[in-house]
């Protein structure tokens, strides 16, 4: 498996490697929803956290351990998606650090990104895509098993957010094998949005 940085785009989304000419358009999409932060991610991109969160993920995108990209809709920046625990050797990578500003929830935005990143994935190689998910999340669980993803299990007291509550994490994951018949759904899907 061998994932580099590119551009991805079909008709409802434009994915672009995270840069600086994306930092302020992030920035305005993560205010839009305070509420979000403080709920349901395990760290905060709003108001005086963004600048810490930034230099965190471009630490990460310069070491190789998260490829993020901003998620462009309309022409504007309106949330970012990452691959993340990139395993060349197992081939396999985690999709998520997933956020959308409220206004492009429940359209075309989240299944359009997410079918280009599991096909440049499954494309690049990888045998397994894996989606990790806060168990209070409950829009974001529906939001991937609608993909067609397979719900594995949960990690019990997984990890800790920045306001100090411990989360749960479902584990949910598409197999290269299931990956056609997950595509072609996909596809149906969002061709009632064209």
């Amino acid at each position: 498996m061998k994932l580099e940085p590119k551009v991805l785009e079909n008709a409802f989304v434009r994915l672009e490697p995270m840069a600086e000419a994306h930092r302020e358009g992030l920035r305005a999409a993560c205010n839009a929803d305070q509420a979000v932060w403080t709920e349901l991610y395990p760290f905060s991109w709003a108001n005086e956290h963004f600048e810490p969160t930034w230099a965190r993920l471009m630490g990460d995108q310069a070491a190789g351990t998260t490829q993020p990209y901003a998620v462009i809709a309309g022409g504007e920046v309106v949330g970012i998606t990452t691959f993340y625990a990139i395993e060349p050797a197992n081939a396999a990578v985690a999709v998520g650090g997933t956020y959308y500003r409220p206004d492009v929830r429940g359209g075309p935005v989240n299944p359009g990104a997410k079918r280009l990143m599991m096909g440049y994935a499954f494309e690049a190689g990888a045998r397994r895509v894996v989606y990790h998910v806060d168990a209070l999340n409950g829009r974001s669980r529906a939001a991937v098993l609608k993909l067609g993803a397979i719900q594995e299990g949960i990690m019990r007291q997984d990890r800790m957010t920045w306001t100090g509550r411990v989360r749960d994490t479902v584990v949910f994951s598409i197999l290269a094998d299931e990956w056609p018949a997950v595509r072609d759904r996909l596809d149906a899907r969002l061709g009632a949005f064209a």
